[in-house]
């Protein structure tokens, strides 16, 4: 069994992290399971504390001001203590088999880097969910859910984690810009066999705008669009450029040892 670090950005999610902890701790795999609070005022952190009491693979880790979901899945990665690592939103859940699934794939398949599980889209309004086209878009989404990723940890580190851009604190997006660079420099596999992640409908989602541009029931901003398309591309230049970099000293370090 190949132990997993689990990493939970949380921000007032004192409503729904407890289910997500629970679909964390039944999975034999999670060998760590951080929560990092990013600045709540609610009881999160106390919860925490109250299931880390009997769960020593419950921890907490406090960000010092809310600074958003992507500089706090960064944090958690820095002090996962796995080499495979994984993140949960706390309003999402993993679905029993979640992260065996996914640590068997990479386990059979080497010199893949990271695979996504498929996400099952709960209670989100009919008039998308009816939608002939949303199967196909729900697919698409799968790509890029954070709560679906599973990544070996020394290339989440080594891509740079997800981008910090404030613009993607606006409008969102880092997780897509995060699996473009996956996905041009060493692909982005998803297992789409069985749902294995449950993503759970509130009011204001990303996911939701997301299926309502996708499926043309809302004009997005053309600068929102084009800032969001810029800072990805950025991202991912970078990331290409710094693993680049690694390849090309690694050769060197072979070279030099021949």
């Amino acid at each position: 069994m190949t132990p997993v670090s689990i990493i939970i950005p949380c921000y007032n999610g004192a409503a729904t992290l407890a289910r997500a902890l629970q679909s964390c701790r039944i999975q034999p795999e999670a060998a760590q399971i951080i929560v990092v609070d990013d600045g709540s005022a609610d009881a999160s952190a106390d919860i925490v504390g109250q299931i880390g009491r009997v769960d020593a693979r419950v921890d907490l880790l406090r960000m010092p001001y809310n600074g958003g979901a992507a500089r706090a899945r960064n944090w958690g990665a820095m002090h996962a203590s796995h080499d495979l690592i994984a993140f949960l939103d706390a309003d999402d859940e993993y679905l029993p088999g979640a992260l065996s699934a996914a640590s068997a794939f990479l386990a059979q398949n080497p010199k893949d880097v990271s695979v996504r599980l498929d996400v099952e889209y709960a209670d989100f309004p009919r008039d998308l969910t009816a939608h002939p086209d949303f199967a196909a878009h729900a697919a698409t989404l799968s790509n890029t859910v954070p709560s679906g990723l599973f990544i070996r940890r020394a290339v989440y580190l080594a891509l740079g984690g997800f981008p910090m851009d404030d613009a993607f604190r606006r409008i969102g997006g880092e997780d897509g810009a995060l699996s473009w660079a996956l996905r041009d420099i060493f692909g982005n596999p998803r297992l789409n066999d069985v749902k294995r992640v449950r993503m759970h409908y509130h009011a204001g989602i990303h996911a939701e705008r997301y299926f309502r541009i996708a499926l043309g029931l809302q004009i997005p901003d053309p600068a929102d669009v084009a800032e969001a398309f810029r800072v990805s591309r950025q991202f991912v230049d970078t990331a290409r450029a710094g693993i680049a970099q690694l390849r090309a000293a690694n050769v060197m370090a072979e070279t030099a040892a021949s």
